[in-house]
């Protein structure tokens, strides 16, 4: 039956538009929902593991070195990933503050669990005053791309070393070294993690070409490759291999389950004076850097590029980035931010919505309220050298960002960024290299188009 009213161009015209951003409840529902919507079941549940290779070894050396709850940091970074999942409908990682894990496990008996909370709490007021007063936004809108690009790239080929290293040698994550090379043969040799990386390989490829180019493509080559690459998008290879490194833990200690008890922890951490002064100067002093540059601007700068048309300011992420660390800091989570490298691997294994981090959060959740810190485990068992698959292409993916420097300047900043942070260990000192470079080369460019403009002057009569 037709409508008594149809919607012709004249009538709309009439309509009185509605304000989509108006803040009522009906439309942040709706906002909620369209964020938070699947584009494909499987390709979003894929997506979700494709920060597992960053998140579980950093909470497992944490909880295996200083006794870290691993049940509240689950809890938490449930919360945190359903939320942002929720407010920013693409998915956005949560991951925890690496430098301050690297303080935490190389300092031994000096800082505890009081100094990395105290350290995750300062970072957090920090970046929080940052993204309120809008200092932030001036800093990201400062910034050379080129010199993001440089963090990008060390960080992308950070990870992708660090992967190579679980996928040869055997880890001790307590303490953060490598001991022996690990077996070819076995439930965590080197034959299975090359298995599992040439099945990736094999599914999902290169990647997706966000500028595909189909012009010189006949009609029926291009259709036939189009159904064969719909094929490969409903395997979700990264979760495939997540089940198996779980089946795997329990074939390798079977009686673990005996271990496991049910329901989490939570209290409130007890934090003195000497423990705010510790996590400060060893903790949030390195810390810092690291996430302004890498949890919030290189994050800005790679969901625009992913996610065209859906650009964050760097004042939300840093607001975000600051009230996760002074919520969930206080009952022993572990300090969190966003990271490119988790946004790269996500979106890598095919998650494109915010429903992929709220089934990660979901998941967090109730592992955390039911098996609580006998998580762990579990974990302990795990095969690492799939994590290292899974981080290697994590790692591959936010280097790849960077192939957009046009000009021979621009790569040489981008260069001389990425090889100082690699080199040296430290992303702010890559920053500041890469600012000096980009401010030194400035005069050359504009002496250049000084003569330009000058010899145009002259042939002009």
């Amino acid at each position: 039956m037709e409508s008594q009213n149809p919607r012709t161009p004249e009538n709309l015209a009439e309509t009185p538009p509605s304000n989509p951003t108006s803040p009522s409840p009906t439309n942040i529902v709706h906002k909620v929902k369209s964020n938070l919507v699947f584009h494909s079941k499987w390709a979003e549940l894929n997506g979700a593991m494709g920060d597992l290779g960053t998140y579980i070894p950093i909470v497992l050396a944490l909880t295996l070195a200083k006794d870290l709850n691993l049940g509240t940091t689950l809890i938490f970074t449930g919360v945190y990933n359903i939320l942002t999942g929720a407010i920013y409908g693409v998915p956005m990682p949560v991951q925890p503050m690496k430098a301050i894990a690297a303080v935490a496990i190389y300092n031994g008996s000096e800082f505890n669990i009081p100094e990395i909370m105290a350290a995750g709490i300062c970072t957090g007021a920090i970046l929080l005053v940052l993204g309120v007063t809008g200092l932030m936004q001036l800093v990201y809108k400062l910034i050379p791309l080129s010199v993001v690009r440089g963090i990008q790239l060390s960080q992308g080929l950070s990870f992708a070393m660090t992967a190579v290293k679980y996928i040869r040698t055997v880890q001790d994550f307590s303490k953060s070294k490598s001991k022996r090379n690990r077996h070819w043969l076995g439930l965590d040799g080197l034959i299975l993690a090359i298995v599992c990386a040439c099945f990736i390989i094999a599914v999902i490829g290169a990647g997706e070409e966000r500028n595909e180019r189909e012009a010189n493509v006949d009609e029926e080559r291009n259709m036939r490759r189009k159904r064969i690459k719909k094929i490969m998008t409903i395997i979700p290879s990264a979760f495939i291999i997540f089940l198996l490194g779980v089946v795997l833990a329990f074939i390798r200690r079977p009686k673990m389950v005996n271990d496991i008890k049910f329901g989490p922890s939570m209290k409130v951490v007890q934090i003195t004076s000497h423990a705010w002064k510790e996590g400060f100067i060893k903790g949030t002093i390195p810390q810092l850097p690291l996430s302004v540059l890498n949890s919030v601007i290189a994050v800005c700068k790679l969901s625009s590029d992913l996610f065209p048309g859906r650009e964050f300011s760097a004042a939300s992420l840093s607001v975000s980035v600051g009230l996760m660390n002074l919520v969930g800091c206080w009952f022993g989570a572990m300090p969190c931010c966003h990271g490119a490298g988790g946004l790269a691997g996500q979106y890598k294994f095919g998650g494109r919505s915010g429903g992929c981090v709220a089934i990660l959060g979901a998941a967090k959740m109730i592992l955390g309220l039911v098996l609580g810190t006998s998580l762990v485990t579990i974990l302990r068992q795990f095969p690492v050298g799939l994590l290292g698959v899974l981080l290697l292409f994590a790692g591959i993916e936010l280097a790849m960002t960077c192939r957009d420097m046009n000009s021979k300047e621009e790569s040489f900043v981008m260069l001389i960024c990425t090889a100082v942070s690699l080199v040296g260990s430290s992303a702010a000192l890559g920053f500041v290299c890469g600012i000096l470079v980009h401010v030194l080369l400035k005069p050359r460019d504009w002496s250049r188009d000084q003569s330009c403009s000058t010899v145009w002057m002259r042939g002009t009569p």
